[in-house]
């Protein structure tokens, strides 16, 4: 599919803007990172870092998928699930987009440095340069393994959040970290199989690609055991407590089976209401944790 075969209204300037910064993606970034802000503290933290390192953390999280969709413009030109991005319509220029990532990415990285602390802003810079140089310009195009060697980038939202109220990252919030990182390749790899052939005409390397769907959903449900175990980790470590297990039990149950049709009975179906629930999934768990730290049952 081409740019030139897309029937569409001309989009408000501002709209073409707010499409850059992947919005329901940076949404999800965004909350992990206001969970690990307030998991951070005992009490309810001080509002300071918890604004402006919400809004800090949302500017950066927004220059990064822009760059994404600069780097990638012909290539999501080529796909039916990216087609009506602004860069690949050339709806907005390759200088336009520079700019605009350069502002809020600046603006962001001055909300940090000057109203949260250095550390988040320094953190949340590596984090950028992780996902919009590192992965999208290196490891995407080049190898089938680039979402889960990518996938830290990722992942780090609750550290920066963390990082942001306690000016510091424990031991907790590299748990988070983990949970996450451990989450994104069944999640995107669910994806990646029921929009296969959107993939094949991309040119990028992507494990049902390259690997077939077989190995692919085996991968899923390795990952998946993975995953189930990996979220049992915050209750071993008495991070949290009945709340949050009972919790990560249920939703594990939910993962797990999905990831087992997928691995016995694949229809892209099954992928799609697999890929739908991992985004329910990773925000109801991380919703959990916040539950269980502030009720009295948290141990």
């Amino acid at each position: 599919m081409t740019t030139q075969t897309i029937s569409r209204k001309p989009s408000p300037r501002i709209a073409q803007y707010w499409a850059l910064t992947k919005p329901r993606v940076t949404q999800l970034a965004v909350f992990c990172a206001v969970i690990g802000m307030f998991l951070a503290s005992e009490d309810l933290p001080d509002w300071q870092p918890v604004v402006f390192g919400t809004i800090g953390i949302w500017l950066l999280a927004g220059a990064a998928f822009a760059v994404n969709c600069l780097a990638e413009r012909e290539i999501d030109a080529r796909m039916a699930r990216t087609a009506r991005r602004p860069m690949a319509m050339g709806d907005i220029t390759v200088k336009q987009t520079v700019v605009f990532a350069l502002v809020i990415g600046g603006l962001g990285m001055g909300i940090l440095y000057y109203l949260v602390n250095p550390l988040t802003m320094w953190l949340t810079f590596v984090t950028f340069v992780g996902y919009a140089l590192i992965y999208t310009m290196v490891l995407k195009p080049a190898t089938p393994q680039n979402i889960v060697i990518g996938g830290l980038s990722g992942a780090m939202p609750p550290a920066l959040g963390w990082a942001a109220v306690a000016n510091d990252v424990p031991m907790q919030a590299w748990l988070l970290v983990l949970i996450i990182f451990v989450w994104t390749p069944p999640h995107f790899w669910a994806l990646a199989m029921y929009r296969r052939d959107d993939y094949a005409r991309s040119g990028l390397p992507m494990l049902p690609v390259t690997h077939g769907l077989a190995f692919t959903q085996f991968h899923v449900w390795l990952y998946s055991i993975a995953l189930a175990a990996t979220t049992l980790m915050p209750y071993a470590v008495r991070m949290s407590g009945l709340i949050y297990l009972a919790s990560a039990v249920v939703l594990n149950a939910g993962f797990l089976y999905y990831a087992w049709q997928m691995y016995r009975n694949y229809t892209d179906l099954i992928a799609r209401k697999a890929f739908t629930y991992s985004i329910i999934y990773l925000s109801l768990l991380f919703a959990a944790l916040l539950v269980d730290h502030y009720l009295p049952l948290g141990l």
